[in-house]
């Protein structure tokens, strides 16, 4: 075989260890909420009757604090935050790579992209993880 063949095996092999690297981190994440859904609801004590609505019975609102650059930047190991640039595009947190991140690291920062609500953004050179600030 010729040393090119090999070159294009190798780079499609390493594209399956992403593919499958992103199936198995969606399995594990599908296996959570399924568990999740089975555990048994936990009891809360039964609510006393009110005769008349008041302010603390309505639902308890919650504000969720809007994800920083910083936020970002340090759900990253150290290795992982030196090979990436990050940029504030309103809603949204542009992480990009600096140089070529291979299968395992691409897998690695797609996995802390994706528990912080992210995604993949496929775009030829212009790829990157775009993560929501909400």
């Amino acid at each position: 075989m010729s040393e090119e063949k090999l070159e294009k095996l190798a780079e499609k092999a390493e594209e399956l260890l992403v593919v499958l690297g992103k199936i198995s981190e969606d399995l594990r994440t599908l296996v959570a909420s399924i568990k999740s859904a089975l555990s048994p609801p936990v009891t809360q004590p039964a609510p006393q009757p009110v005769s008349q609505p008041s302010v603390a019975a309505a639902a308890p609102v919650v504000h969720e604090k809007k994800k920083s650059i910083e936020d970002i930047r340090i759900a990253f190991p150290e290795d992982l935050e030196e090979m990436l640039s990050f940029e504030d595009k309103g809603d949204y947190i542009i992480v990009k790579p600096k140089q070529f991140l291979g299968s395992e690291n691409f897998a690695r920062i797609a996995s802390t992209v994706r528990g912080m609500g992210g995604e993949y953004i496929s775009a030829g050179k212009a790829s990157h993880f775009r993560v929501p600030k909400k």
